[in-house]
């Protein structure tokens, strides 16, 4: 029978035998986070993230003509950004479409619901013309209760933001609305040089000058953040379809 003192060297035996393998996984896992940070960081100066985000707006058909309702999907603090846009592009096909419903879907505090709609109205659209709905803590639910308060089927344009919108579309149909189309929320570039002159606001000689690259400053990592807003939407495409719910 082992003693108590043989138990220093009987642990150092198994942390021996473990502590290769979880080397040799940490290894694997370093070259593999290494090899895709740096991948990152080369797509973000192509405009594929760009092309990518685009794809996710459009790919599931963007509307042209009015529709029955249009459907703001909320998810966001209000204000926010992503909230602001779908609200200013949801009033400007309604007062485009006069004949369009509102329907703003958004989980959560009642106070942010209302907040909406006061925004839909102060930017000119009759409180008449919007309903509410204050429930679904994820699109496939949202659809599903939308779908069981219309008794009527209805021409849907899901207004919500660009990378979310092919999922939204997808999921709206699958549960039985036959016509919907999507709106993005696109946010607007602002097209400006943005160059200055760094010598003559007080930049130092050692510090590289970027002032004349605006790309580098600015668009480089506008499309690292791309990439990762886009990623966490393919997994979320890969889950909604391993549900079957695209």
């Amino acid at each position: 029978m082992s003693s108590w003192a043989d138990l220093p060297a009987t642990c150092g035996i198994l942390l021996s035998a473990t502590a290769r393998p979880c080397r040799r996984l940490l290894r694997f896992l370093s070259i593999v986070m290494g090899s895709a940070a740096i991948f990152m960081l080369v797509l973000a100066f192509t405009r594929i993230p760009f092309d990518v985000h685009r794809w996710l707006g459009t790919a599931a058909g963007e509307c042209d003509s009015p529709a029955d309702m249009i459907v703001v999907l909320g998810g966001s603090g209000m204000p926010s950004g992503p909230e602001l846009l779908r609200l200013h592009r949801a009033a400007q096909l309604a007062i485009e479409w006069e004949q369009s419903a509102l329907m703003v879907i958004h989980p959560g505090e009642e106070k942010v619901l209302r907040s909406m709609v006061d925004e839909l109205v102060l930017r000119g659209v009759r409180l008449d013309r919007i309903d509410t709905l204050n429930a679904g803590n994820n699109t496939r639910e949202q659809a599903v209760l939308l779908k069981a308060r219309m008794k009527v089927p209805a021409a849907l344009v899901i207004v919500t933001a660009p990378e979310n919108m092919y999922r939204s579309v997808r999921a709206f149909r699958e549960v039985g609305f036959a016509q919907v189309c999507g709106a993005p929320a696109w946010d607007r570039a602002m097209f400006h040089d943005f160059e200055y002159a760094h010598a003559a606001i007080g930049g130092k000689a050692w510090v590289p000058d970027v002032s004349d690259r605006p790309a580098l400053r600015y668009t480089f990592w506008n499309y690292l953040k791309l990439e990762v807003t886009c990623m966490r939407e393919f997994v979320a495409l890969a889950y909604y379809r391993m549900n079957g719910w695209i």
